[in-house]
Parts: structure tokens; C-alpha cells; sequence
């Protein structure tokens, strides 16, 4: 008979309304039951509005509750580490939003807590579930494009009414985000490029303020070179007049394109000729990433996000940014 897993979550913010929170309860033998918010008004508010029977103020009080089984841990990352040991100490299965950790060595040690014990140990970089990024994968494990030789990724974008107004945003503070979006969006796509092309061996980068309108950087240039030979380059810049967002893998019979936050068409070129496809993602963004947790859990097929893969992408940040 299938289990069914009572989750809790800790932070029920902006995330957890569309992308992630209803994501686990439309899987099935997967209940939300409790919700963990230090406003305990607004927690009370979340857990109401999406039908959770039990909300907290207190986090531990949610971590120690014999209902629960697993929990996802949606906070910002500074506070990651902190919760996730409190997790692996109850003996829970964790779900981490990402960032898994601010640095690398965090993400081992949260990795080395759950492994001692044996516990499962998930990180929500939900595009390695995506059906759009599935079918990029599939066109070059199918050598669409032939030999894979180059990656590169232009992700800038204006600064936003927030970023200018210089309104506290945590997003932007180095004590959490010390490269700022880059933490909070790059992340994305470079744990994505793992998936797709294989771990990477060197990283190298700069990173700088520019502007001045918060404490983390806010532009990043980036290359690496992933184990399989394949080199890389990556510039992100969160100053700039227009928003752009392209990715390009270059082969040596083909290119394909696509973007990691848009959903715009993905296209693949070979000799000469061009397809484009797309694919929508769901409202509930979150949703396959959380189906495959339960077949993880349930059918012993492993999940393409766990702790080690996470803890990857937080080595290849860390070599860009020392």
C-alpha cells in the first residue's frame, strides 16, 4: 500500500502560495499538514486560505511534531543550514528551497548530517523536471547536435523599482545573497547545465557592484569547463536597460537555444535546419520536482535534485565568487 507522507513547511512565503505549497498537495500520498511562519498571523492566514490543518510560530514546535514526516524548508538561504540540522536531528525527510546553503562548505555539512542517518535529502531546482529542459536533454543525449563543444548564458535585466528605491530586500543583502540575484537566479541555470551536460571540473569568475543601490554584487561574468570537455561562459548583469535571457549550446552539427526563466520556444538548429517547440510549464511550477520526490520515496527511482547535486552547483558559485 502506498504511504502517505504528512509534510510540513517552514517559511510559507511568496514561494510557497502558487509555485511549491499547492505543488504537494495535488501529489498524491503527499499531505500538507502544518505550516511554520514567525508572523504567526500570517500563518494563520496561509494555513487557512490553503486548507492546512495546523500552523506554528515556532519552528521546532513544527520540526518535533509526530505527525509530520518530512518538511520543506522554503526560507531564505542564510537560515537553510540552521533549520535543515534541526531536520536530520528529528530523523525527517527535508525538502531545502534553493539555494541549498550561502556556500559550499554549508551545503557538506548539511549533506554529511542527513547522510549519517540515511535520510533522504531533496533540493527544489525544479528545472531538472521540467518537461521543456527534459527535452532539451533529450535532444543532445540523442546528438541532435552532434559533438557538444561550447555553453554560454547572457542573463541581465533592469534594475527593478525596489532595487532603486534601495527598500530593504533580502534578495540584495550580502550577510545572505552575497552576489545578490546571481545567488538567487543563476543558481538555477547553472545547476540546470549539470543536468544537461554533466558536473563541471573548473570554475572561474569576477564579480563587482556597479551601481551601488544595494550591499551584493549585482554583475558576475563567469567560465568553466565541465568534466566531459565541454567549455563554458556566463555574464550576469542586473543593470542593464532591456531584460535578456538566452542560452546557446553550440555542437558540431547544431546549436540549440532556449531560455531558464522565460518560456519562450525552445529551438534546435542541424545543418542548416531549424525546429522550434514549445512547452508551457504548469502554474504550480513545482509539481513535477514534487511528483518525483514521491517516486523517490515510493518506486525507488532517484530524484535528479538531491543534496550532493545541490551541493555541486553551491561548489561551482563559490569557485566563481572567491
Amino acid at each position: 500500500m502506498m504511504k502517505t507522507y504528512n509534510w510540513g513547511i517552514i517559511g510559507c512565503g511568496n514561494v510557497t502560495e502558487i509555485k511549491s505549497g499547492p505543488a504537494y498537495q495535488k501529489t498524491e500520498g503527499f499531505n500538507v499538514t502544518a505550516v511554520m511562519r514567525r508572523d504567526i498571523a500570517k500563518g494563520e492566514d496561509y494555513a487557512k486560505r490553503h486548507k492546512v490543518p495546523k500552523f506554528y510560530a515556532d519552528a521546532d514546535d513544527l520540526i518535533n511534531d509526530s505527525e509530520i514526516d518530512a518538511i520543506y524548508i522554503a526560507t531564505p538561504p542564510d537560515s537553510h543550514e540552521y533549520y535543515a540540522l534541526k531536520v536530520a536531528k528529528a530523523n525527517k525527510i527535508c525538502c531545502i528551497e534553493k539555494p541549498m546553503a550561502p556556500t559550499y562548505d554549508a551545503c557538506l555539512t548539511i549533506n554529511k548530517a542527513f547522510q549519517s542517518k540515511d535520510l533522504p535529502l531533496f533540493v527544489a531546482y525544479y528545472r531538472r523536471s521540467l518537461p521543456r529542459f527534459i527535452q532539451i536533454k533529450s535532444w543532445i543525449d540523442d546528438h541532435k547536435i552532434g559533438q557538444l563543444r561550447n555553453i554560454s548564458w547572457q542573463l541581465c535585466k533592469p534594475a527593478s523599482a525596489i532595487d532603486l528605491s534601495k527598500t530593504y530586500n533580502w534578495r540584495t543583502d550580502a550577510n545572505i545573497a552575497p552576489a545578490g540575484y546571481f545567488d538567487d537566479l543563476a543558481s538555477h541555470g547553472l545547476d540546470l547545465f549539470a543536468y544537461l551536460l554533466g558536473d563541471f571540473s573548473q570554475a572561474n569568475g569576477l564579480a563587482v557592484n556597479q551601481q551601488g543601490l544595494y550591499s551584493a554584487k549585482d554583475a558576475v561574468t563567469g567560465h568553466w569547463l565541465h568534466e566531459s570537455g565541454i567549455t563554458g561562459s556566463g555574464s550576469w548583469n542586473f543593470g542593464t536597460e532591456k531584460r535578456e535571457d538566452l542560452v546557446q549550446i553550440f555542437g558540431s552539427e547544431g546549436k540549440i537555444e532556449f531560455s531558464i526563466f522565460d518560456e519562450n520556444p525552445i529551438r534546435l538548429e542541424h545543418h542548416g535546419k531549424s525546429q522550434s517547440m514549445m512547452i508551457e510549464n504548469l502554474e504550480n511550477i513545482q509539481l513535477h520536482h514534487v511528483q518525483n520526490i514521491k517516486k523517490h520515496l515510493q518506486e525507488q527511482i532517484t530524484h535528479p535534485s538531491t543534496g550532493e547535486t545541490a551541493a555541486h552547483t553551491a561548489w561551482v558559485m563559490d569557485q566563481m565568487l572567491k
